[in-house]
């Protein structure tokens, strides 16, 4: 069995009409947002909005944003605002949403979306009633490996899919004020890190019609660790995927589609820029070529692909419907709910 790589399909950022982006958050994400952008691609990022003066004029000094303003609310009813793109804690992703969905403003919102599918769901319902543009920024959907993997998906090239396994974990320093350890921000290892394995299962399987999960918490309450077997996938009922998150201990951070005719494996961190590998029954070994962008350069991608998609009045996305955003929020539900791990004031 011969089996050859397909060339990535990602279109070059820079071809993706400009528009004027406003940046809800200063943190380390919107900082490197803000860069991969102005390196990568022809849009503007005009405006940062920041709960403390300080904070914002440091940003937009640090990052060369043109201004910072005082507060969300100014941001998004900022006339040069085209687009918000979301990049607070977790806790603030449904109001912060809702803001700039009811100025009229297109919103691209890190993952996880929102703490859980139930606030997932009135941010979906917000745009598509209000006809805006609306995304989660799970950036691995769009980058040119993960491409690869699609196009080997959609090809038949893995033969029937037996196994996908994808692990993220990372370790912390244990401190109660840090927003992964407090349950005001919507801590714990699933919304910030394990997301990423479930959202690959999602790409690779589909929805699962089953879960099952194990967890432990941290000192705070939050889920330190969680691992899971989905299974009943409706396009691949004999499928499994295996994944694994914690905040205490970095692991390899990999991922792997198995099928029985080949397997595609993807190095750490296999949600960032990397090299796929293709192995066949036999043994035949294909490696792809290295990617251009490094590490969080690849954000540059999603927000490419957001401002196409705003150019050409599409609501939503092709690759990252927001259905399939609102299952992969029920499946992390589904997983927290069995490990017995809740937010304040939510009910899984």
């Amino acid at each position: 069995m011969t089996t050859t790589l397909p060339a990535p399909r990602t279109p070059d950022p820079m071809s993706a009409p400009p528009l004027r982006w406003g940046v809800l958050g200063s943190g380390f994400i919107a900082g490197s947002f803000v860069d991969a952008l102005h390196k990568f691609t022809r849009q503007r990022v005009v405006a940062v909005g920041s709960r403390t003066a300080a904070k914002g004029a440091d940003f937009a000094a640090r990052h060369g944003v043109e201004r910072s303003v005082v507060g969300y609310e100014a941001l998004v009813a900022d006339p040069e605002v085209d687009v918000v793109y979301v990049a607070t804690p977790h806790s603030e992703h449904r109001d912060n949403a809702l803001l700039a969905i009811a100025a009229g403003k297109h919103v691209l919102v890190e993952k996880a979306f929102t703490r859980n599918l139930s606030e997932a769901t009135e941010v979906v319902d917000a745009a598509r009633a209000a006809g805006v543009t609306a995304m989660e920024a799970m950036w691995t959907r769009f980058l040119p490996h993960i491409d690869i993997v699609r196009q080997l998906l959609a090809d038949g090239a893995l033969g029937e899919i037996e196994t996908v396994f994808a692990d993220h974990g990372q370790w912390f320093e244990k401190d109660p004020d840090f927003r992964l350890f407090d349950p005001a921000k919507a801590g714990g290892a699933m919304l910030d890190l394990g997301v990423y394995p479930v959202s690959f299962a999602h790409f690779a399987l589909g929805a699962p019609g089953s879960a099952l999960a194990a967890g432990t918490t941290a000192f705070t309450g939050v889920d330190r660790q969680i691992s899971a077997v989905l299974t009943g996938f409706q396009a691949h009922p004999a499928a499994h995927a295996v994944l694994t998150t914690t905040l205490a201990a970095r692991t390899p951070t990999t991922a792997c589609v198995a099928g029985d005719a080949a397997r595609v494996e993807i190095p750490g961190w296999f949600y960032a820029p990397q090299q796929i590998t293709l192995t066949t029954r036999d043994g035949e070994v294909t490696t792809s070529g290295k990617s251009p962008y490094f590490e969080h350069e690849g954000l540059c991608l999603q927000a490419a692909h957001f401002a196409s998609l705003v150019a050409e009045g599409r609501t939503e996305s092709d690759l990252l419907p927001l259905d399939e955003t609102l299952a992969v929020m029920a499946t992390m539900d589904e997983l927290r709910r069995q490990v017995g791990v809740s937010l304040p004031g939510e009910t899984l």
